[in-house]
């Protein structure tokens, strides 16, 4: 994914064999009460959510870091940009999950930044035709639902409107944007679907149905590894880029994040697909399949997935938070809306425990920070930028990434759900 903004200062990844040995001291008491009574439940009770309060924490902490969404400080202003959409669709998870009407108050006066009276939108480059500018669409539609100002309505229409003249390939799969040619990846169907499904069921558009679930299916079926089930992290069409499987057209990588992506996209997409819809078996089975490789992949020992993630003994590689929460949140949101068998549960109480463990601390003030976050991939924007495991485990890994946090946040709206 493109990453926007400052890079961060890069941190040693943290590895399997160093958090076994070493169990983080920041870990508190009450965390490990939490634990073990994770351990107990399918998920977790209104009892032990009041007791941790991870939603609560992690999104004051969020509000606080970033006023008005902005990532470069708090005199820059916010762009428009897919991982503020993620970190937005958390704190409305969380809004909902704990009532706390902090979130859709910083949701409305972050996207009020951007949205002017007339319905344009600020810093939004539709000629970039990027499928990660689509993702903040959702927010437009969650306001106009909420306060029914026109002025949401319409910049919606302008985000949806990018989507009619986005090139495809010769198989009608849309480029991730204009600058990568044919490139498909992973990671646009969360940018893609969850907006483009909404916006056909709130103005009745179901024709819409059908392509969103052609761009699932053509991933998959391009991207599964048939021995292992997972998906490699990018598809290129006409097999054009030095860097891509000449067989294939496929990238060389199982991604964690990328992987996590296209889960919460399925998960987030599904529900606006109506039961007799003949395209929501499809995704149910895409889901279905992809899971149960994702499941398979889970370390035993931590409960987390490593960056790529069929590599974990190969020297480099480390156990990533962003991919995790992803996991967690689409995971158990799978399983309580019946996409996913039951059994599915104990995975996610055990990534929920090994995130809660290696990856999430409390500061001096209370304030959450979200460890282990690999800060970004854009496969082909330089030559070393190229696929390969090396580049995947080379890249920067910080704390209190927004993407990272976003995901953290959505986890917790399931786990600590009442």
């Amino acid at each position: 994914m493109k990453q926007s903004g400052p890079r961060g200062r890069q941190r040693q990844p943290i590895t399997a064999s160093r958090q076994r040995l070493n169990p983080p001291a920041h870990t508190s008491l009450r965390a490990s009460f939490f634990l073990l009574a994770m351990a107990l439940g399918t998920f977790a009770s209104p009892q032990q959510a009041n007791r941790t309060q991870w939603s609560g924490r992690a999104l004051h902490s969020s509000i606080e870091r970033w006023p008005l969404g902005s990532f470069a400080g708090e005199n820059s202003p916010p762009t428009w940009n897919y991982q503020l959409s993620l970190l937005l669709d958390g704190v409305e998870a969380v809004g909902k999950t704990t009532g706390d009407p902090a979130a859709q108050d910083y949701i409305r006066k972050t996207m009020d930044e951007f949205v002017v009276p007339d319905g344009s939108i600020r810093t939004y480059d539709p000629g970039a035709a990027s499928l990660d500018d689509i993702a903040l669409g959702r927010q437009l539609l969650l306001l106009y639902r909420k306060t029914g100002d026109e002025k949401y309505k319409i910049a919606a229409a302008h985000v949806r409107q990018q989507l009619a003249t986005q090139p495809r390939n010769a198989s009608g799969g849309f480029w991730h944007m204009r600058r990568y040619p044919n490139q498909m990846l992973l990671d646009d169907e969360f940018m893609l679907a969850p907006f483009l499904a909404e916006y056909a069921t709130m103005f009745h558009e179901p024709k819409d149905f059908s392509d969103i679930a052609a761009q699932f299916a053509m991933l998959e079926k391009h991207t599964r590894d048939p021995h292992t089930g997972l998906l490699y992290h990018e598809w290129n069409e006409p097999r054009a880029e030095a860097w891509v499987n000449k067989q294939t057209g496929t990238s060389a990588t199982f991604w964690g994040r990328g992987t996590g992506w296209y889960l919460m996209a399925l998960v987030d997409t599904l529900p606006y697909y109506p039961k007799d819809n003949p395209d929501r078996a499809t995704l149910l089975a895409i889901l279905q399949r992809t899971a149960a490789a994702v499941v398979r992949h889970q370390d035993a020992q931590s409960g987390l997935w490593y960056q790529v993630l069929d590599k974990p003994l190969v020297k480099g590689n480390y156990l990533e938070s962003s991919a995790a929460a992803m996991f967690v949140y689409a995971l158990a949101r799978g399983v309580r809306l019946g996409y996913l068998p039951a059994q599915y549960a104990g995975h996610v109480r055990r990534a929920w425990a090994g995130l809660l463990q290696h990856f999430v601390k409390l500061d001096s003030n209370g304030a959450v920070t979200i460890s282990g976050t690999v800060k970004a991939i854009e496969l082909g924007a330089a030559p070393s930028h190229d696929g390969s495991f090396e580049y995947y485990t080379t890249a920067p890994v910080v704390e209190n990434d927004p993407k990272g946090v976003g995901a953290f946040l959505l986890a917790c709206s399931e786990m600590e759900r009442p």
